[in-house]
Order: C-alpha cells, then sequence, then structure tokens
C-alpha cells in the first residue's frame, strides 16, 4: 500500500485509522491535506517505440497496490508541466488546459494539482465499489488499485473558441492525455485500460466532483495479473 506523507504525518488506512471494509463509510476531508509527489523522471529505460509497440489494453490487475513514485509518473505523463512558460505533457488549444484528473485508490479520492506537482485528500475510504457500479459494473474498475478520472471544464476553452467548437478541442486534448497515461503505464511494467462507457452524473457524485467539472475518461492501471 503507498503512504501519503503530509505535513510531517502519514495518511493512509492504518495511520488514520480506516478500515477499508463494506462497512466503512466514506468521509469528506474538512481540512485540506496534501501529498507532495516525487520528482518525476525524465528518462527511462524503455523507448518510445518499444511503448508504442506494447501497448495494450489491460483489465485484469493483480493485488499489487502502486508506489508513489509510479502514481506521481503516471500524473506528469498526463499532465505534468514540461516548460517555465507553463506548457504541459500533452497540447492544449490555445494553451487553455481545460483537464482536471482525480486519482481514486483504496484510501480515498484525490485531486491532482498540476501546478505544485501534488495530490490533495478530498475524500477518505474505498470508493472503488461505487464506482464500478457508475462505470456499468465494469470489473477493472474493482480490480485496479488506482483509477485516474479525466474530467473537462468546457468553460476554459469556450472564452476563446465559443461553445459550439470547444467540445472538440476539449475532447482531442482528453485523448492526448489518456494515451501519455497508457504509454507511461507500459514503460512502468503496469498495464491500464480506457473506460468511456459510465454514468456521468453517478460518477461526479461518487467523486463529490465540481458541476463544471464532466467525466471524460476513467483509466483504471495497476500490475497485469
Amino acid at each position: 500500500m503507498f503512504v501519503f506523507m503530509l505535513v510531517g504525518m502519514v495518511i493512509g488506512s492504518s495511520a488514520c485509522g480506516i478500515v477499508n471494509s463494506p462497512e466503512h463509510t466514506p468521509t469528506e476531508v474538512n481540512v485540506a491535506m496534501v501529498t507532495s509527489l516525487p520528482k518525476p523522471r525524465t528518462e527511462g529505460p524503455v523507448s518510445l517505440e518499444e511503448t508504442l509497440l506494447r501497448r495494450r489494453s489491460v483489465r485484469e490487475f493483480s493485488s499489487d497496490t502502486l508506489s508513489i513514485n509510479e502514481i506521481s509518473q503516471l500524473l506528469w505523463a498526463a499532465q505534468g508541466i514540461t516548460d517555465p512558460r507553463g506548457f504541459r505533457t500533452a497540447p492544449s488549444a490555445g494553451a487553455l488546459y481545460p483537464l482536471e484528473l482525480y486519482v481514486l485508490t483504496q484510501e480515498g479520492v484525490f485531486h491532482y494539482d498540476v501546478q505544485t506537482h501534488a495530490l490533495k485528500t478530498l475524500i477518505e475510504g474505498d470508493l472503488r465499489q461505487d464506482l464500478y457500479r457508475a462505470a456499468l459494473n465494469q470489473e477493472a474498475i474493482l480490480q485496479a488499485p488506482l483509477t485516474v478520472v479525466i474530467t473537462a471544464i468546457y468553460a476554459r476553452i469556450e472564452v476563446r473558441y465559443g461553445r459550439a467548437r470547444s467540445p472538440r478541442y476539449v475532447h482531442l486534448e482528453a485523448g492526448h492525455a489518456a494515451q501519455n497515461i497508457l504509454l507511461q503505464a507500459v514503460s512502468l511494467n503496469l498495464g491500464a485500460v480506457l473506460i468511456g462507457a459510465f454514468e456521468d452524473s453517478r460518477v461526479q457524485t461518487v467523486l463529490d466532483l465540481p458541476s463544471d467539472h464532466e467525466p471524460l475518461y476513467l483509466i483504471p492501471v495497476g500490475h497485469p495479473q
């Protein structure tokens, strides 16, 4: 189980006294707890060509959890800042960046802060069963130790490109970010799968998303069986 170090304290199911069982009721966190993620690596042992060759959808995962370094690398690959001007790993129309990433694990729900490369704890507790039901009972959600949720704030793009054209740009960007996650997963010897079939409103409810954060992708990630 990965454990988050938070301002001199540890956030985890054991440190917080949380029991991840069906009887446990997830609770919202009143005071924001922020976890700084390790600095992502910019070189690796696997070439781009090899990651493209090996990329396949993986829907069955072992019980092994992901390390904090693996989580850091996956999120950086999706939306990490790669330039002092604020440009990111995935291209964005007008550099307006409408995407927001959320992470769901057995420990809770977290929001990825791109600017500080950190995770903000939003909800404590295991909500995978609830997300599984919202995703039409797809087993990968239950098995995966981590699911990345890509959401979009369309208004960020609409201010420049208008309401008619903006969805196209947002959806293209979500595809770029999702593919980055898939390729990064391969380079880490992990598996992942893209899920687009889910009830939008139920996903928003499970994760307690702001009303303007619309879910586009669920991406379960884990160690292949």
